[in-house]
């Protein structure tokens, strides 16, 4: 019974967070869509997200080989 409790109350505090965000609109992204700095954030987000993916599949390489031994 508490977790669900816990579960309604995270959730509409995550609902109001989410709203919060949504009131003033993004001028942050804003300006760099109109500067076109926008892909060099999308770009770089990109490659830290395919490195974090690369590294994990490594690790998981890794450990099958030492789960194999």
């Amino acid at each position: 019974m508490k977790n669900k409790f816990y579960l309604i109350i995270a959730s509409l505090l995550l609902s109001m967070i989410g709203h919060a965000q949504t009131s003033n609109g993004p001028q942050m992204a804003d300006s760099f869509r109109s500067e076109g700095k926008i892909y060099v954030v999308i770009a770089v987000l990109s490659i830290i997200f395919t490195c974090i993916v690369a590294y994990l599949i490594y690790i998981d390489i890794k450990l099958k080989k030492l789960e194999n031994k």
